[in-house]
């Protein structure tokens, strides 16, 4: 007897080609920079590519049997919970959340898309948006600061200027001594409207000037002339130290502006009778321009944050020393839009170093950018 069976050759060659396509398909969603998870209607995941490993969507959980304990993997309560939601409801959710990192540090910001699957099964789309966070909690906290800053000096110009119109009469020294405190205020305050004003360009409201070879000598000289002043008035001395005749590429008033700031900082947060250093030499292709001080030093906790807007490691003195919190980010971006960057190494109660590393020739980093072109505006 003979039984006959029917051969379907479309379905034997589409199944061939999905067990070819399978490690081609696992290579590209591990490309992915989003997160892609699929959970069974148990929860278990079934699916996952590297990005949602990483975010730590997916994580490694023990557990013990007869044999021993074995592990296995599970997806984040958050994602489970948010995948229950979804198959109860069969409507697509997209939440975004916090979730703590399996290492200290500032928690993950995903933007997660949760979509109900046939069978129970749920699709977990998630991207990062811990830049965008750390963006917008940047920007709240620069309009913040900034109406904090502006508020401050022009409350006292409006107090000082009450009071001296009531002793111009009556008390003339109480009358000088007001006029030198509006004098003072209003001197910070143009300080810190010239600052923003210079932060914002270099942030790429204007195109970056042309890059050119800048005598690093001449950069020097410049900003140790423009530190006399405020240092001989503490009598700390002022030293170069380093290799002479080095070049670097970029706009030379930027370039004096960001030393010049360090140069200001060692000055104003070192006590009388120190010395300030300014080294020059050239590293493996970069220019390294350091500033050293034997002032009070910056606290291990506040090393990372001292180059944001308005941050103050000790505003009592900061206001004391007519900071305006400023000079730090501006260096900061002059170093980025050289191509470079600004280090900083300090103990506290010793001093500290901050080192300018700029490039010794052209990179696409110092290029000017092209015109921009207006899009969907006005014919």
């Amino acid at each position: 007897m003979r039984y006959w069976v029917s051969y379907d050759r479309s379905v034997d060659w589409k199944f061939r080609q999905s067990k070819a396509e399978g490690p081609a398909m696992t290579e590209v969603l591990d490309a992915l920079q989003v997160g892609v998870l699929v959970l069974d209607e148990g929860d278990k995941p079934v699916l996952a590519n590297a990005a949602a490993r990483e975010m730590g969507l997916i994580r490694q959980r023990s557990v013990a049997g007869a044999g021993g304990s074995t592990t296995s993997e599970e997806a984040h309560t958050i994602v489970r919970t948010l995948a229950g939601q979804v198959r109860r409801t069969g409507i697509t959710r997209v939440v975004e959340l916090d979730l703590p990192r399996l290492t200290h540090g500032e928690p993950l910001g995903v933007n997660v898309r949760a979509v109900a699957l046939d069978s129970g099964r749920v699709a977990i789309e998630a991207a990062d948006v811990t830049e965008a966070h750390r963006v917008a909690r940047v920007r709240r906290d620069f309009v913040a600061n900034v109406s904090h800053e502006l508020k401050t000096p022009v409350g006292a110009l409006q107090l000082l200027a009450e009071a001296l119109l009531d002793a111009t009469d009556k008390d003339p020294a109480a009358a000088i001594r007001f006029a030198e405190r509006i004098k003072h205020e209003s001197a910070r305050l143009g300080r810190l409207v010239s600052e923003l004003l210079e932060l914002s360009r270099l942030q790429g409201a204007e195109p970056l000037p042309e890059p050119e070879p800048v005598d690093v000598d001449k950069i020097t000289a410049e900003v140790l002339d423009r530190a006399k002043t405020p240092a001989s008035a503490k009598e700390i001395e002022l030293r170069f130290t380093g290799v002479r005749g080095l070049t670097v590429y970029g706009n030379e008033n930027q370039l004096v502006t960001a030393v010049v700031n360090l140069v200001e900082n060692a000055i104003a947060y070192s006590p009388e009778q120190t010395t300030v250093t300014v080294t020059t030499r050239e590293d493996n292709g970069y220019v390294e321009i350091a500033v050293a001080d034997q002032g009070i030093g910056i606290e291990p906790r506040d090393i990372d944050r001292i180059f944001e807007r308005f941050y103050r490691a000790d505003r009592a003195r900061s206001r004391a020393t007519g900071g305006t919190g400023l000079g730090l980010a501006i260096v900061k971006h002059i170093s980025t839009n050289h191509g470079g960057r600004v280090m900083v190494t300090s103990t506290v109660g010793v001093g500290s170093t901050f080192t300018l590393r700029l490039p010794a020739r052209p990179t696409e980093a110092a290029l000017a950018l092209p015109p921009s072109v207006e899009i969907g505006g006005a014919p």
